[in-house]
């Protein structure tokens, strides 16, 4: 299931370079894919987050393979807040503030790649400090950019 759910999102990513009101014909078709996209990365990043927090047993592979699943993931959401997609959890905000929107969606990208990186020493503590960088932006993000 993990993997059909990875191979729908890269074939998703694939049309992600084109505008975005040639790939969602309504604005619920954008509000669906997004917060699948961000459902799906909340996951793998969760599965992360038990592991830092003592929650789960540290298995240095799953990390790696997560954090890589978080990094390719990162960067689908952001095609579905293009003009006229306003609604689901989205705060107004980012329409009204995108060029701010945009730069917490590189950093979080940025900080992802990060925990890539740190995943692939098999070092806990190192994981430890870029998994919270990378919470970090995403709080940013919600506190700003995401309704309750």
């Amino acid at each position: 299931m993990k993997a059909f759910a990875a191979l729908i999102l890269a074939v998703a990513a694939a049309g992600a370079s084109a505008p975005a009101a040639a790939q969602f014909a309504k604005a619920h078709d954008a509000i669906e894919y997004r917060q699948g996209a961000l459902f799906v990365i909340g996951q793998h990043f969760g599965r992360i987050g038990a592991m830092v927090n003592g929650k789960a047993p540290f298995d240095a592979k799953a990390a790696q393979e997560n954090a890589e699943l978080v990094a390719s993931l990162a960067k689908l959401p952001w095609a579905a807040f293009g003009p006229g997609t306003e609604g689901g959890k989205a705060k107004p905000a980012v329409w009204k503030e995108s060029a701010k929107f945009k730069e917490d969606a590189e950093k979080f990208e940025a900080e992802a790649a990060k925990l890539v990186a740190a995943t692939k020493t098999g070092n806990l503590e190192q994981i430890k400090t870029a998994f919270g960088a990378t919470a970090n932006t995403c709080k940013a993000c919600h506190d700003d950019f995401r309704s309750k």
